[in-house]
């Protein structure tokens, strides 16, 4: 496979997963900011923070205004995260591979980018109408997904796919955990520990793992019982912990992948080793920032080992 091809595919699957992961922040910060007391600190900017988008943000707009950075979340072409710019990189990075991927799959993505374009606005005229543009945007990443599940051979345009599937998601896992931290109750709240757990609450359910937690924590939502889900359970897709894993299978099947190894190792260890029965929401955010910049390392590795090599090489 060349080079090229391999990184296309990578970034396929990158792109559309962000797609997902943008409209899965957007739905759960909305919802907990309708939780929140009075007071709190957490506003749409502190959104952009925990996205690592702020800095871009700030280039384009001189004022935090929530319709601002809905539509830099959702429509602004020039933020390459935009659910927008998401799933026109990806549509052009299928555009480019329809010799190794099935018709269906092109269809079904170009699909997605006429819905974005045709129902855009429908996200910025009030929340019921944003949730639903939202909702169907994770519907048919969903459906996407599904399809490369079941049709593609398992083969490097497969494997390099699920590279970059799993790298996305432990990533936006990490993030939309964050968003506590960035979260300052107000000092004399009564009701600081019930609005901790509604907040918990909400990042369950913007990663669909409510229920999965529920059915083997039959104990009331709290921090140590949602990281500790959210960092080791492996049954659960969308944990770390199984990302991980899911990335070391696949590159256990593809060759070179001696320098890339450890790196996973690396991380894996960091997350199994982490305690959560005493963390703080301090630590917690050191916890993740170290996890964010191992993520960080494996994607440069997969770089270096498979995609850098010049235009015509072959990747694996």
């Amino acid at each position: 496979m060349l080079a090229r091809d391999a990184e296309n595919l990578y970034w396929m699957a990158r792109y559309l997963g962000r797609a997902e992961n943008t409209a899965r922040l957007i739905i759960s910060t909305s919802d907990i900011l309708l939780d929140l007391p009075q007071g709190a600190s957490l506003g749409w900017g502190t959104v952009l923070q925990i996205a690592g988008i702020d800095h871009m943000y700030k280039k384009h707009y001189e004022t935090v205004a929530e319709a601002d950075i809905m539509h830099f979340l959702i429509a602004d072409e020039r933020n390459q995260s935009s659910i927008l710019s998401s799933v026109q990189n990806a549509r052009e990075n299928t555009r480019t591979l329809r010799e190794l991927l099935p018709e269906e799959l092109w269809e079904r993505i170009n699909s997605l980018y006429l819905y974005i374009v045709n129902n855009i606005d429908l996200a910025s005229k009030n929340r019921r109408n944003k949730y639903l543009f939202l909702q169907n945007v994770i519907q048919q990443r969903h459906s996407i997904e599904g399809l490369i599940i079941s049709t593609l051979e398992r083969d490097l345009a497969y494997y390099f796919i699920r590279l970059g599937t799993h790298i996305e998601r432990a990533d936006m896992t990490t993030r939309i955990m964050d968003i506590n931290y960035a979260i300052s109750l107000p000092q004399d709240s009564d009701s600081d520990e019930i609005t901790r757990q509604t907040l918990w609450v909400g990042i369950l359910k913007a990663l669909s793992a409510f229920l999965p937690y529920r059915r083997l924590h039959n104990v009331n939502v709290n921090m140590a019982g949602v990281v500790d889900f959210l960092f080791h359970e492996r049954r659960f897709p969308r944990s770390i912990i199984h990302c991980l894993y899911e990335i070391e299978s696949t590159l256990s099947d593809l060759p070179m992948n001696e320098a890339l190894l450890p790196h996973v190792k690396a991380a894996q260890l960091h997350i199994q080793n982490k305690s959560t029965k005493e963390l703080d929401i301090v630590q917690l955010h050191e916890s993740i920032d170290i996890a964010q910049q191992q993520l960080n390392d494996i994607h440069n590795a997969l770089n270096e080992t498979y995609f850098s090599p010049n235009e015509g090489t072959k990747a694996a």
